[in-house]
């Protein structure tokens, strides 16, 4: 996959860069020119398909969550899992993680559903699946992301220790199957979707468990507050 004008963040280049040029990413590469030719609008846009990893570099992150595949809707896909840009309506499952962040740790819903804040604080919002066609959720799924997004975890699961990952839905936890549990902490619910999120989600206490485990290895914690939307950069 030529970078072209995309370009990897370098922590992340030096070590997953690489796998761009495998074949099947050539392949995803000319897949996505072909769909853009063919006049179909591709989200998020070129120049964010790798924001996760420019707002949070390999050694910033102390937190992945991990989402599936970025909103198909106008507007909203920037990059970052579970997050839209400020002004677009809060999606049903970010008012969900809302919720339980204001039920475990006391803290005001934020008038806004963008997460870069907690991006640059080192939680790297990780999508399996970087780009989608507008309007047809999991679209690109199988096209070849899923295998660099792996190699994503791979190696923040082998360089890395004591990191939390926060798995949430079966999608996700299959992911977990690359991360060890005695070097990270995993942290296991269903998914915040309005479909699920009260078997479980609402009341799992992830947001403090990861603050405390941070913590008991030496590390700061997460600040999971969000400024007010006047206030984003």
């Amino acid at each position: 996959m030529s970078e072209g004008r995309i370009k990897l963040e370098p922590s992340w280049k030096d070590r997953i860069g690489g796998y761009l040029e495998r074949p099947d990413m050539l392949a995803l590469a000319d897949f996505l020119r072909a769909e853009k030719h063919a006049g179909k609008v591709i989200y998020p846009p070129g120049a964010e398909i790798f924001a996760a990893f420019e707002h949070t570099p390999f050694n910033a992150v102390r937190v992945v969550i991990l989402g599936q595949d970025p909103y198909h809707g106008p507007d909203q896909a920037h990059g970052l899992c579970f997050s839209v840009r400020p002004g677009v309506p809060t999606p049903p499952s970010l008012q969900n993680i809302y919720k339980e962040i204001k039920r475990d740790l006391g803290l005001a819903v934020p008038d806004h559903g963008c997460l870069t804040p907690w991006a640059d604080r080192g939680v790297l919002l990780l999508n399996a699946v970087l780009t989608v066609e507008r309007s047809l959720a999991a679209s690109h799924q199988g096209k070849g992301w899923e295998g660099f997004t792996d190699a994503a975890i791979d190696a923040l699961n082998r360089e890395r220790e004591g990191l939390v990952f926060l798995l949430w839905g079966s999608y996700a936890q299959r992911k977990g199957q690359l991360i060890d549990s005695s070097r990270h902490c995993i942290l296991r619910s269903v998914h915040p979707s309005p479909l699920s999120a009260h078997r479980g989600f609402i009341g799992c206490g992830h947001f403090s468990a990861a603050n405390h485990y941070l913590e008991s290895h030496g590390q700061t914690p997460i600040d999971w507050s969000l400024p007010p939307r006047n206030q984003l950069a």
